[in-house]
């Protein structure tokens, strides 16, 4: 007898099929139709939601957990967006290139193709529902969606309007399938699912992520820590520097892109520090020091080296001092997680070795680390962020969703 993940995703392998006959217009169709369903239905979305939020507060989550999960009139504006953006961008199933032509005649070439069925395992962010839907529609994939417990009924409503789309677009239902029961069982049996799931792509904390990478027979794409690092080096301008190590820290403490650790030159940490510690204390963010940080900041709390690897997902920022730009990429590529890194700096050069030398999915100059994001990449959404080397790297896009297969075309030529 199936078990229920092999029921959903046999019914999913045979929808991707079936997807392969979609054209473009057809995808965009079901996608702006979800946009309009989103707008049309955002009070029972809210309610929903509401109801996720109050179990998730008697449950006694924590205050990160909590703002993930919840959602506003804003963030479904937002998920509309994404959806828009998604719309507008190319197809990118189909696209041919890297043609050379043979001696012998033929014409060798790469066509992009889906991945095939996407297993999504993700907790409390009801967007993921939204943004994994659309770009695995786009790319011309079929997906599982396996929410947590804590944003069940948000998720649920989301599903029943993307089934909704799909229907009403003539698109095959199963393109989309929701695990509707939490049975903690059924991710063990996605992870296992090997001829009938092509990928599975956690979302959430680190011991699921962990489990997910310990456990997957099927093929993973992941990231288990956020541990971003904003770099004030000794050219940089000090209004910049305030700026962008203030929003990567405070703009929100419960993502992946946050600024846990501040890296600062000594040749500007008595000049810039004391403002940024005033900025923080507004905020009511909890400073940890180095040493040579507290001898300026005396009154903050001293950081051990755990806080150099921890991600805090809290108010909390860990402060070092460092020699020079070398101590600066010496510490981030030895205890920063490959995520997203910073650089403050008008120095040209040095802009250009940390773009080269700090080994992270993402590495920035003169701009705060929050804006690792697929929304803000240009990609509509973003379906994840790996920071696996292979088969893609940062957020994961349409692209991301894909793969290539050779092409041969010839005229009859036989190989002798």
């Amino acid at each position: 007898m199936q078990n229920h993940i092999t029921q959903i995703a046999t019914q999913a392998k045979t929808a991707f099929y079936q997807l392969a006959h979609a054209d473009s217009a057809a995808k965009n169709n079901a996608l702006v139709l979800l946009a309009n369903l989103i707008e049309q239905h955002e009070t029972t979305l809210l309610a929903a939601n509401a109801k996720d939020v109050e179990h998730a507060q008697q449950k006694g989550l924590d205050a990160a957990m909590i703002d993930r999960l919840k959602i506003t009139s804003g963030s479904l504006k937002n998920m509309r967006e994404g959806l828009l953006q998604i719309v507008a961008l190319p197809d990118p199933v189909g696209e041919m290139d890297e043609f050379r032509l043979r001696p012998n005649g033929l014409r060798i070439g790469k066509m992009r193709v889906p991945l095939g069925v996407i297993g999504m395992i993700y907790e409390a962010r009801p967007n993921v529902t939204i943004d994994a839907a659309a770009l695995c529609l786009k790319s011309g994939n079929a997906c599982i969606l396996r929410g947590g417990s804590e944003a069940f009924h948000t998720n649920l409503a989301l599903a029943k309007l993307i089934q909704q789309a799909l229907r009403e677009t003539g698109l095959p239902e199963h393109a989309v399938c929701f695990v509707e029961d939490t049975d903690r069982q059924h991710v063990g049996d996605m992870l296992q699912a090997v001829d009938l799931i092509d990928v599975i792509i956690p979302r959430g904390g680190k011991s699921l992520v962990a489990r997910v990478a310990q456990e997957a027979r099927v093929p993973v794409i992941k990231h288990l820590d956020g541990i971003c690092h904003v770099y004030i080096d000794e050219f940089a301008d000090k209004n910049k520097a305030l700026q962008i190590a203030f929003n990567a820290k405070t703009s929100r403490y419960g993502t992946c892109n946050t600024m846990e650790t501040l890296l600062i030159h000594t040749k500007r940490a008595a000049e810039i520090l004391p403002e940024l510690a005033n900025l923080y204390a507004k905020k009511g963010v909890e400073l940890r020091g180095c040493l040579k940080t507290r001898d300026i900041l005396s009154h903050i709390q001293a950081a051990t080296e755990e806080d150099w690897d921890t991600e805090y997902l809290a108010p909390v920022l860990s402060i070092k001092v460092v020699a020079d730009f070398d101590e600066a990429v010496a510490h981030i590529n030895q205890h920063g997680s490959h995520h997203t890194d910073s650089i403050v700096t008008e120095n040209y050069t040095l802009a250009n070795q940390f773009l080269r030398l700090v080994d992270s999915s993402s590495v920035m100059v003169n701009v705060s680390t929050r804006f690792a994001d697929g929304f803000e990449y240009g990609l509509g959404a973003e379906i994840g962020i790996s920071t696996d080397k292979i088969h893609v790297r940062g957020p994961v896009g349409l692209h991301g969703l894909t793969s290539q297969k050779w092409v041969v075309l010839g005229d009859g030529q036989i190989r002798v």
